[in-house]
C-alpha cells in the first residue's frame, strides 16, 4: 500500500492529492444543495468542510489508501472526490470492516463521464494496489450513483435508512 498519494490521469480527470489550495473549492462543492441532496441534505459549513478536508489527507498516511481530488483536464479545476475510506459507521461488521468507496462530482461537470472515468480508475488502482471486498451506501433514490455502483461490480447487500431516508448498502467482493 501506499502513504503516498499516487495521481492518475484519463482522459477527462486526473485524480490527484488534495493540496491546501484546494479547500475553497472543496468547501464550496460541498455547501452546494445538488451535492449533499443524497448525503444528508444539509450543506455543509466551512468548518465540517475543513474536517473532512483534513481527514481525506489523512487518511491515506493511516490506511495508504483514501480520497483524490478529481481534477478536470479541460479545466484543471477540482470538480470532486472519488476514492476509499473506513466509514466505521455502525452498519454491521459485514459491512464497516471494508473500505468504502464514495464518489462526489461538482453539478457543473456532471453528465460528461467524468465521474465514471475518476471512479473506475480508483476502483482499478484499489484492485491492483490493495485488493479485496469494498462496500458502499447509496440512497435508495439516487439513480445516477446506483448506475455508476451496479457497473462498478457492486451487488446489494441490504437497505437500512440513514437520517430517515433508504439507502442501499452494497459489496464489491471482486472486480467485475
Amino acid at each position: 500500500m501506499s502513504r503516498v498519494v499516487p495521481t492518475i490521469n484519463t482522459k477527462g480527470v486526473t485524480l490527484r492529492a488534495l493540496r491546501p489550495d484546494d479547500f475553497d473549492r472543496y468547501a464550496a462543492i460541498w455547501a452546494m444543495p445538488e451535492v449533499v441532496q443524497y448525503t444528508g441534505g444539509v450543506p455543509w459549513s466551512r468548518s465540517r468542510a475543513w474536517d473532512s478536508f483534513l481527514r481525506n489527507a489523512g487518511h491515506w498516511q493511516m490506511t495508504g489508501f483514501g480520497q483524490w481530488a478529481i481534477e478536470a483536464q479541460s479545466s484543471k479545476s477540482l470538480v470532486g472526490q472519488t476514492g476509499f475510506f473506513y466509514g466505521v459507521r455502525g452498519l454491521g461488521a459485514d459491512f464497516d470492516a471494508y473500505p468504502e468507496a464514495g464518489w462526489v462530482l461538482s453539478p457543473d461537470v456532471q453528465g460528461r463521464g467524468l465521474g465514471r472515468q475518476a471512479a473506475q480508475a480508483a476502483h482499478d488502482w484499489f484492485d491492483r494496489v490493495v485488493t479485496g471486498p469494498l462496500v458502499c451506501r447509496i440512497a435508495s433514490d439516487n439513480a445516477v450513483s446506483l448506475r455508476l455502483a451496479d457497473a462498478l461490480g457492486y451487488k446489494p447487500m441490504r437497505q437500512t435508512e440513514e437520517d430517515g431516508a433508504p439507502v442501499e448498502l452494497m459489496i464489491r467482493k471482486s472486480p467485475p
